[in-house]
C-alpha cells in the first residue's frame, strides 16, 4: 500500500511538473513586459474572487511579470447611491452621473475599492499601491454624450479618456509596485471638475500608453459568442476587423469590453482578451496555458497563428503568437 502511495505521489508530482513546464514559453515571452488588467463584476463583490485575483496579480509580478490592475465599481456604486437615496439612472449602458452621485462614484472608487484590492494583494508582501485617473494627471478626460432612440443623451459627468500621461505609473513599475487604478478622470475643459469613465476603455486607453504587451478585461461571461445563447460557440480567437464589422450587433453589455479590446488592439497592443472572472485564476489560464480561455481579440496575423495553436497545429508559441 506504502508503494502504491508513493506512486500515486509521483505521478500527482509529475502532473504538477508538466503544468510548470507548459507555461515556460509565456514566462519566457511576458518577462518584464507590462500587462494591464481590468477587474470587475462578480468577481469584485466574491470574497474568494478577490483572494484569488489578488494571488493571480501576485504571481504574475514574482513570475517577472509587471501587472497594473484598473478598476471600475459598478456594483458597489449602486448599493451606496440606493443607500444614500440618490437616483441613478442608465442610459446606453452609461450610468448618467449627477455631481452628488459623482461624489458617491469617487469615494467609492478610490476609498473604497483601491483600498481593498491594494489590501487583498498587499497580504502577499507590500507590493501594491492604489492610484486614482487623478493622481498626476494619469488621465485626462471630456464629457460625452450617447444618441439613443435617435435621440442625443446627456449623460452627465461622464466623459471619455482623451489623454494620457503614464509616467507616474511608470515610476510605480519601475519601484517594482504594483499599481491599482481607479477609473475616473479630471475634465480638461473644466478644472476642478471630475468625470465618471468607463473602466473597460480606461484600461484600453492605459494599455495603449504604457506599449503593454496584453490587455486582459475580466468579465461576467465567458467570451464571445457566435451563436448565444448556444454555449458551445464561444469564439477563441477573433480577428480585429472581424470584430470591427460585429460590434454593433452586440449586445449592450458586451459593446464597450470588445470596443475597449479593439482600441487597444488599434493602437498596437499585441493581444487583448476577454476573460470569464468569475473562474478562479482565470488569469493563470488565459496567460500560462496553450489554449487560453475567454475570446483573445487580434491582428490578422497573430489571430491566424493563434488559431493554429489552439487547433493543435503548433506545439510552441512563436514569436508573435498567443504568447503576446
Amino acid at each position: 500500500m506504502a508503494d502504491m502511495t508513493l506512486a500515486e505521489d509521483h505521478d500527482l508530482a509529475a502532473i504538477k511538473a508538466g503544468t510548470l513546464i507548459e507555461s515556460l514559453p509565456w514566462l519566457k515571452t511576458f518577462h518584464g513586459q507590462i500587462m494591464v488588467i481590468k477587474f470587475g463584476g462578480n468577481a469584485m463583490v466574491d470574497p474568494e474572487l478577490q483572494r484569488t485575483f489578488a494571488e493571480d496579480i501576485v504571481y504574475l509580478r514574482y513570475a517577472g511579470i509587471r501587472p497594473v490592475v484598473v478598476h471600475g465599481g459598478g456594483p458597489q456604486i449602486s448599493r451606496m447611491l440606493d443607500r444614500l437615496g440618490i437616483e441613478s439612472e442608465f442610459r446606453g449602458g452609461y450610468r448618467v452621473t449627477s455631481p452628488e452621485a459623482m461624489d458617491v462614484v469617487r469615494m467609492v472608487l478610490t476609498g473604497q475599492i483601491s483600498r481593498d484590492i491594494v489590501s487583498h494583494i498587499n497580504e502577499h508582501g507590500p507590493l501594491a499601491s492604489a492610484m486614482s485617473g487623478e493622481d498626476a494627471g494619469l488621465f485626462e478626460g471630456e464629457r460625452r454624450t450617447i444618441e439613443v432612440d435617435g435621440e442625443l443623451v446627456d449623460l452627465g459627468l461622464v466623459g471619455d479618456v482623451v489623454g494620457v500621461n503614464p509616467g507616474t505609473v511608470l515610476e510605480q513599475l519601475a519601484a517594482g509596485r504594483i499599481p491599482v487604478i481607479s477609473s475616473i478622470a479630471p475634465d480638461r475643459n473644466e478644472p476642478g471638475q471630475v468625470l465618471n469613465i468607463n473602466a473597460d476603455a480606461a484600461a484600453a486607453a492605459l494599455a495603449v500608453a504604457l506599449g503593454a504587451a496584453k490587455l486582459v478585461i475580466l468579465t461576467d461571461v465567458a467570451g464571445l459568442y457566435s451563436d448565444w445563447p448556444n454555449r458551445d460557440s464561444l469564439v477563441p480567437v477573433i480577428e480585429a476587423e472581424e470584430l470591427r464589422a460585429l460590434l454593433p450587433s452586440l449586445e449592450s453589455g458586451m459593446i464597450p469590453k470588445m470596443a475597449a479590446c479593439l482600441e487597444a488592439v488599434d493602437g498596437g497592443v499585441a493581444k487583448a482578451a476577454i476573460i470569464d472572472g468569475r473562474i478562479p485564476h482565470s488569469i493563470l489560464l488565459e496567460v500560462f496555458t496553450q489554449s487560453g480561455i475567454g475570446t483573445e481579440v487580434a491582428r490578422a496575423e497573430i489571430a491566424a497563428a493563434d488559431r493554429a495553436a489552439t487547433d493543435g497545429a503548433a506545439t510552441e508559441p512563436e514569436e508573435e503568437n498567443r504568447s503576446q
